[in-house]
This record gives C-alpha cells, sequence and structure tokens, in this order.
C-alpha cells in the first residue's frame, strides 16, 4: 500500500441494500477503476489494489449489516420483552384496581351490614326491654294480686272475729238482762 487511505463511502443499511443507498458507487468503481483502467490501480502500481479495497468495502459491508442485524434483532427482542413487561405490569395493575374496588365495595357491604345489625341488636334489645317489664309487671301484679288476697282474707277473719265478738258481746248483755230480770229485787 502506498498509504493512501480509501475508505467505503456509502454503507448499506441492510444486506445488499438497494440500488439508491450507494452499491451503484462501488460498481462504478469496479468497472471504471481508479486511475488506469480495470484493476491498475493508482498509476499502474498497485495491481489488484482496487480490487481488494472493494472486496475489503463488501466485507465491512457484511460486518455492519450483521451488526446492523443482530442489533435490530436485539432492540426487537428488547422492545418485545418491553411490550411483555408492560403487558404484564398493565395486567397486574387492573389486577390490584379490581381488588381495590372488591376492597372498597366490600368495606361498603361491612359498613351496611354492620348498621343493620346495630339496628336489629337495638330493636331486639328494646323487644327484650319490653317483654322483661312486661313480664315483670305480671309478676309484680300476681305478687300484688296475692297479697291483696291475703289482706282481704285477713280482713275477712278480722271482721269475723269481730262479729263473734259482738255477737258474744251481746249474748253476755242479755243473758245479764235475763238474770237481773229473773233474779228478786231485795
Amino acid at each position: 500500500m502506498d498509504g493512501t487511505n480509501t475508505y467505503m463511502p456509502v454503507m448499506p443499511a441492510n444486506g445488499m441494500g438497494d440500488m439508491g443507498s450507494g452499491w451503484w458507487i462501488i460498481l462504478l468503481f469496479l468497472f471504471l477503476g481508479f486511475g488506469n483502467g480495470f484493476g491498475g490501480g493508482l498509476n499502474g502500481n498497485g495491481a489488484g489494489f482496487v480490487g481488494a479495497d472493494v472486496q475489503r468495502g463488501f466485507d465491512q459491508s457484511a460486518v455492519v449489516n450483521g451488526l446492523n442485524n443482530i442489533q435490530s434483532s436485539l432492540s426487537g427482542n428488547q422492545m418485545a420483552d418491553l411490550n411483555r413487561s408492560f403487558d404484564v405490569q398493565t395486567s397486574i395493575l387492573q389486577g390490584f384496581n379490581g381488588i381495590q374496588g372488591q376492597l372498597a365495595q366490600c368495606c361498603c357491604d361491612n359498613k351496611t351490614a354492620t348498621l343493620q345489625t346495630q339496628a336489629i341488636v337495638q330493636n331486639e334489645g328494646n323487644l327484650t326491654r319490653l317483654a322483661i317489664q312486661n313480664q315483670t309487671q305480671a309478676i309484680l301484679d300476681k305478687m300484688c294480686a296475692q297479697e291483696i288476697e291475703t289482706l282481704r282474707q285477713t280482713n275477712d277473719n278480722l271482721r269475723q272475729q269481730l262479729a263473734m265478738a259482738n255477737l258474744n258481746a251481746s249474748q253476755v248483755a242479755q243473758t245479764q238482762q235475763i238474770i237481773a230480770a229473773l233474779t228478786p229485787v231485795a
């Protein structure tokens, strides 16, 4: 080599590329050559120089294309992984939203059930209190009725005794009057 650096002016982006991506320049150099005709090199000093540079360009292009394909594949795989990850995260988020909704509904249902239970307990408590009051009143009424009956019987007994005492006193008084009337007066 004579120190002249040559490089491929255009690198194709995918495989062989299309004819509008710069390959026509390489083909033009192949057919026209650098300097003195096909394969003549620069000033006829480097036979095969253009062919080697062109081959190196093709090789570099193939390597770059391979790297681009690998990069595209990795990028595609990364995008697919990101999409799957996003889908999973979205699914998890939707699941959490569903659970949050269920928990909120559960809280509302529990609150409603608690209020209903409190109302039932309060109503049952009121009914129980009323039943106890009614039973207590019935017991008190029965005890009063028994005491009144006892007092009535006692009162009847006392009246009977009084009547007997009065009858006895009357008989004693009559007997004394009869005795007094039958006894001569002196």
